[in-house]
């Protein structure tokens, strides 16, 4: 093995990557395995499965913690600490282009011209801050075509959280000047601007203009609430994220406190997978570094203990972002304080999550009673299907297990063909089951845990169990899977559902039980998929014009097109000169809509 830094990956008789470590020397890292009765029981236990070793080399060790960081999120394997929850999260957007810029929730890659502020622990946090921003700095919210077809002012500016740039109810430079306000306040600069609107009240309100003096003050009083509302007010950290972590009898929870701008923007609990026997500083820079690969990190990461290798830490983090970032574990003063708070809530979410599992298992334990399964099931698999008049079909399958649902797991079917009269439920679920699957035996011969299922739930009753019938029998399933229809009972009312199953009578719950109320929640989880992936492929649908069959002319100039023109039938009735005055189309391209549109 090479002396030089890098990162090794495990891999088992499957081929399956079991384990991604680093190391500052390949060939003294790897030696230790060599030695199992000196590892734990759990490291000795992988150890078992290896089968063989890959190994990549990195210029320095800092490389070897990026890379090991991005190769963990990659393969999901089972000996490394994971964090299951790699979503991205929201910013507020001051956009910065034209005469009135708004303000808007962004999620995703920033390419758009603009300030970010965030990240915010959720969408809802997002959408209360913009809500209150707005009555503090009457920012409008909508589109652009929105704004640009206004002939009277909407709703937004008739409740006060807009000041109605669209119909002219305020002059450029006034607008302007309001933006410059949201920005400082969103940079921390709130006392600032709240002194400045003091002046202008009691300027107005000299002046006998008291009307616009009342306007500062309702101002000043909105900035007052957003200040109020903050759950931790400390002047010594502008842009950091505070991070405690909570470990007992092997679980784990940590707890992210977000400040930006002074600003306490919320804060977020994960549980990281496969912490059993590690120590707190371990999960820690595992965590870290996992959470950082998605998310840009602020100027100062204050942990609730200390970490090994803090030192590469703070250069991979830098690296990610851009910036120094320092990481510190505080000793004494206001920063502790945040840290022993961000420890508490994290010992209080953990015990939450262990009293929901508890009852999760409780809950399983019964259904494998109920269903006659051999074992607690680790994957349910339910199944809905959607579509209006037979328009817009869609299926769905929505995944549960001892975590509750696995919202990654979620899989949805397009309808395909017309062999079947439109609307029919019972083809629809069908082509759906065959393709499932026909596509995991193909893939998945093994019967891997996890990923083949142990129970499937079906949204309806007699007709929905013959199809499944039929389906498993021709694949050759059909002593492999369990399953049960679930359909509403008489005049479809909730709670006196019937259950059918192959070779057994049609069934009943009490009306109280808990059983049926889980299985319930499976049943309308899926039904609420169904429905949300059948209005998005009716929305899709709706929202086509003609423009998108026009050739050559992609999302960009249909975007210039109605916004010069308003509509696509402002397009159809355009000449080739009144083309050419949009930005970005010249005479061939107007010639080639103009003749699409006529043909």
């Amino acid at each position: 093995m090479p002396t030089s830094p890098g990162v090794y990956r495990m891999i088992n008789n499957a081929g399956d990557v079991i384990y991604v470590g680093k190391a500052k020397n390949l060939a003294k890292r790897l030696t230790n395995y060599t030695q199992p009765q000196r590892l734990e029981y759990r490291i000795q236990g992988m150890v078992a499965n290896i089968s063989s070793l890959e190994v990549i080399t990195t210029a320095s060790e800092t490389e070897a913690l990026l890379l090991e960081a991005n190769l963990i999120k990659k393969y999901e394997p089972k000996y490394n600490i994971l964090l299951k929850d790699d979503k991205s999260y929201p910013y507020i957007l001051l956009t910065m282009d034209g005469d009135f810029p708004r303000i808007v929730k962004h999620r995703g890659q920033k390419i758009q011209k603009g300030k970010y502020y965030g990240p915010f622990p959720s969408g809802g946090a997002v959408n209360k801050a913009i809500a209150d921003l707005q009555k503090a700095f009457l920012l409008r919210p909508c589109t652009d075509s929105f704004f640009d077809a206004r002939k009277r002012p909407c709703m937004e500016y008739q409740i006060k959280r807009c000041s109605g740039p669209c119909v002219a109810k305020i002059s450029k430079e006034e607008y302007a000047a309001l933006v410059n306000q949201a920005s400082r306040f969103l940079e921390g600069r709130s006392r600032e601007i709240q002194d400045e609107l003091v002046g202008l009240m009691e300027a107005s309100s000299a002046k006998m203009d008291y009307e616009k003096a009342a306007a500062y003050r309702d101002r000043i009083k909105a900035l007052n609430q957003i200040q109020a509302k903050q759950i931790i007010h400390v002047d010594a950290v502008k842009d950091a994220d505070v991070i405690g972590i909570f470990l007992e009898s092997g679980q784990c929870c940590i707890q992210v406190f977000f400040f930006r701008g002074g600003r306490n923007l919320g804060n977020s609990p994960f549980y990281p997978k496969n912490t059993d026997g590690a120590s707190q500083g371990e999960i820690l820079s595992s965590f870290i570094m996992q959470f950082y690969s998605n998310n840009p990190p602020p100027n100062e990461v204050i942990l609730s203990t200390n970490i090994e290798n803090a030192g590469e830490v703070e250069e991979a983090l830098a690296l990610i972002s851009g910036g120094k970032v320092k990481i510190t574990v505080p000793k004494a003063g206001d920063k502790l304080k945040l840290v022993n708070e961000a420890v508490k809530n994290a010992s209080g979410a953990l015990k939450q999550k262990m009293l929901g599992k508890a009852k999760q298992e409780t809950l399983l334990a019964e259904v494998t009673k109920l269903f006659e399964l051999t074992a607690p099931p680790k994957r349910i698999e339910i199944y809905d299907n959607s579509h209006i008049m037979g328009k817009y079909e869609v299926g769905a399958m929505v995944v549960a297990g001892p975590d509750g649902f696995n919202k990654k797991a979620y899989r949805r079917f397009n309808i395909k063909g017309d062999a079947f009269e439109k609307g029919d439920d019972y083809a629809m679920l069908e082509q759906v089951l065959l393709r499932r699957f026909s596509r995991l035996k193909q893939e998945h011969p093994e019967r891997v845990e996890n990923i083949w299922p142990d129970l499937l739930l079906i949204d309806g009753g007699l007709g929905q169990m013959s199809v499944t019938i039929r389906v498993l029998k021709e694949l050759g399933l059909e002593n492999d899977i369990k399953f049960a229809c679930i359909a509403k009972g008489p005049d479809r009312n909730a709670g006196r559902e019937q259950f059918f199953m192959p070779g057994r009578d049609p069934f009943q719950l009490p009306h109280d039980s808990q059983v049926l109320y889980y299985l319930q929640l499976l049943r309308d989880e899926a039904h609420r998929f169904a429905i949300g992936s059948h209005r998005s492929k009716r929305a899709k649908s709706v929202s086509k014009s003609i423009l998108d069959e026009i050739p050559n002319i992609g999302g960009k100039r249909k975007k210039l097109l109605l916004n010069h023109f308003g509509s696509a039938d402002g397009v159809r009735g355009a000449t080739i000169d009144d083309l050419l005055k949009v930005e970005g189309i010249n005479f061939k391209t107007a010639e080639v809509i103009y003749n699409f549109l006529r043909s």
